[in-house]
């Protein structure tokens, strides 16, 4: 018997900012339910985003990011014969954009020493420039699909 299809939910566009994106980006912030303190460090990190790059809309620099991060390629791992083989497999848009928000949340959270929201900029306005921990995570993962080519036959 068919499994149900999932009913994807729609997520309302922030206030500030009017943006599915941004309100994406403060849910995955989003630590333990406080979703007013990743509002907040959302919306700090976007004003300082504005002063850093000298920016009339950040959402520009941010969605610049976005792009500069979202990768092609990835690899899955399949059993095939008692073996396993990481695959690549084409990435969906739609997780092209959760893998880029992730890896730019996770660059910042692993530097030390600055408040949360100083970090998320500094990484934001890295990624558009096309460099940063998050540009260097969609490296590797490219890196891993062209280097496992070889099994692209066993998708299925």
């Amino acid at each position: 018997m068919r499994r149900k299809i999932k009913e994807k939910r729609t997520i309302t566009p922030d206030e500030t900012y009017d943006s599915i994106k941004v309100s994406k980006l403060i849910n995955y912030v989003m630590e333990r339910g406080k979703k007013n303190a990743s509002r907040r460090v959302v919306y700090d990190a976007m004003v300082s985003v504005k002063d850093k790059a000298k920016v009339d809309n950040p959402l520009e620099i941010f969605e610049m990011a976005l792009k500069n991060t979202a990768p092609n390629m990835e690899v899955k791992s399949r059993r095939v014969g008692g073996a396993n083989y990481q695959v690549p497999i084409e990435v969906r848009p739609e997780r092209k954009q959760a893998l880029s928000i992730k890896w730019i949340i996770d660059a910042a959270r692993n530097k030390k020493g600055k408040p949360m929201s100083e970090k998320l900029a500094d990484e934001i306005i890295s990624a558009s420039k096309n460099e940063g921990d998050a540009v260097k995570k969609r490296e590797n993962v490219h890196k891993m699909a062209e280097a496992n080519k070889a099994f692209a036959h066993f998708s299925w």
